[in-house]
Order: structure tokens, then C-alpha cells, then sequence
């Protein structure tokens, strides 16, 4: 890291030698001579979700201003026994959240799913008018910490062409409709359903700023697609500001310093807009 230099800290207030130094809080939990890169290991599994729980504390506490993490390997993570299907499940549970819901961002592109680490099968069971609308008022409040005073959400159909007028199945008029109403009697700048296949365009185009996506590959690929190095995944609903890479630790380029920091750098400079920080 030239021009920089690292100092190992035991409290992120502790004095930094230099503007320049990077601070390091080092748990000393994890035998770096022991570990093999890009291979599965319970005991790096279990220093990734101790270094979380040492995040969150410091953010709950307010030492710190927001958390910005990196990939964990869900498989290691299982092993090291975490209770929860992912990253954002977790940290739902340490701060004791009943209730989160993922945003991706890419750039200007917005994404909010009403649910995220399910089967398809389970996904498709979820969208209920109740959830949608809860996930609407989810995407006001995030557009609010995004600093968007425009605040124009598209819902997106579930079925082909959303529903093709009942032709393509009933949900957009028996689920998705209804919520986009309520919301919109409460005042909310809401559309939809809309077709699934132009939404994501319409939002590119300047129309919306946040697709609300009715199941997790819905918003996850056309993001993906548009800024798959630049995406950045943030949790809201937390006490906490919570932004992350997103992406997988990639294990095959493990060690080969190739990997692209473009998403983690846009997930700090992300985490500092919404704490209100340069």
C-alpha cells in the first residue's frame, strides 16, 4: 500500500500517527499461518462473524458512524455456527431488527427486494400486498438516507408483461395493485405493477429512482448487469448505516491481488453520504 502505513489499534478513538495511516483493529483470533487461501475454513469462518459483532458493538454504541463489510463465505460461516440464511439475516439479529430489506445500488440504479435469501417457490408465496407495501415504506426511507428528494418508486409485476391484464396469472391485481394504491392514497410518489422486462429501463432512462423487486434475482441481475464491479448492497431498517461489497469472496483469485476494489470503495464513499460525512 504505498503511501500508507498501518498501525494496529485496541480502540477505533485511539490517535492515528499520521492522516495517512490506516487504523487496524486486530481481534487476534485467527492463526494466519495455519490458513490455506480459497479454501473453506471454520476458523476463518468464525473470525469473519467476530469481526461483525465487533462492528455492529462499536457502531451500537456510537463509536463509530456506519459499518462497511466485506463478502463472507456463507459455507465457512455455517460452519462456524451462524443461525441465520446470510450476512443481512445476521446483522438483522444482532441488532435485534425483526424487520430489514436489502437495496442495491449502482449508481444511480436502485433496486429493494420484499424478500431476499428464499427459494423462488418460497419468494413467489411472499408477494402479499402487506409485504410490498411495508417494502415501499422501506424504499421511502432509504431514498430519504440516499439524500433522492424526488422519491419516485416503481413496483415492479411478478408475471410476464405484469400479468398481461390477468392473462399471465393474478398477482399483480390481487397483491401488487392494492399496495401500489394504499401507498399511493398515503401520499407516496408510486407506480405499477410494472412490466418487469422495461422497468429496470425506465429507471435507467431517469423515471424512477427505485425499483421496488418482487424477488431476489428480479433486482439482483439487471443491477448486477449494469455495474457488476461498482454495486454496493446496503441493509436498510438497521439501527445502524450497513453497506457491503456486492459481491462473493471469489476463493479462485484468492491471494492473486487481482481482485477489483471498485465495489468496496463505492460502498465507503456510500456509508459516508449516509452518515452525513465528506
Amino acid at each position: 500500500m504505498p503511501g500508507r502505513s498501518i498501525q494496529v489499534l485496541e480502540d477505533p478513538f485511539q490517535p492515528a500517527a499520521n492522516p495517512a495511516t490506516v487504523k487496524l483493529i486486530d481481534l487476534k483470533n485467527i492463526d494466519f499461518t495455519r490458513v490455506k487461501l480459497g479454501q473453506v475454513d471454520k476458523g476463518c469462518g468464525r473470525a469473519a462473524l467476530e469481526y461483525i459483532r465487533t462492528g455492529v458493538d462499536l457502531c451500537l454504541k456510537k463509536k463509530i458512524d456506519a459499518l462497511v463489510t466485506g463478502p463472507i463465505h456463507k459455507e465457512a460461516a455455517q460452519m462456524a455456527g451462524i443461525n441465520a440464511p446470510g450476512h443481512t439475516e445476521y446483522l438483522a439479529a444482532l441488532c435485534k431488527t425483526r424487520e430489514v430489506r436489502m437495496l442495491l445500488v449502482v449508481n444511480h440504479l436502485r433496486a429493494m427486494h420484499i424478500t431476499t435469501h428464499l427459494s423462488l417457490r418460497q419468494a413467489l408465496d411472499a408477494v402479499k400486498k402487506e409485504r410490498i407495501l411495508d417494502t415501499i415504506h422501506y424504499g421511502v426511507k432509504a431514498l430519504r438516507q440516499l439524500h433522492v428528494d424526488t422519491g419516485r418508486i416503481a413496483v415492479a409485476g411478478l408475471n410476464p408483461h405484469a400479468g398481461e391484464g390477468g392473462m399471465f396469472g393474478s398477482e399483480e391485481a390481487e397483491e401488487v395493485a392494492p399496495a401500489v394504491r394504499q401507498a399511493q392514497n398515503e401520499g407516496l410518489n408510486v407506480a405499477g405493477p410494472i412490466s418487469p422486462d422495461t422497468v429496470f429501463h425506465r429507471m435507467n432512462q431517469g423515471e424512477f429512482d427505485l425499483v421496488i423487486a418482487l424477488y431476489h434475482d428480479q433486482g439482483h441481475i439487471p443491477l448486477k448487469l449494469m455495474g457488476f464491479d461498482s454495486g454496493v448492497n446496503v441493509t436498510i431498517g438497521l439501527p445502524i448505516i450497513r453497506t457491503s461489497v456486492d459481491h462473493g469472496t471469489a476463493f479462485d483469485i484468492a491471494g492473486k491481488f487481482i481482485a477489483n476494489p471498485e465495489s468496496m470503495v463505492k460502498a465507503i464513499q456510500l456509508a459516508c453520504l449516509m452518515a452525513g460525512k465528506d
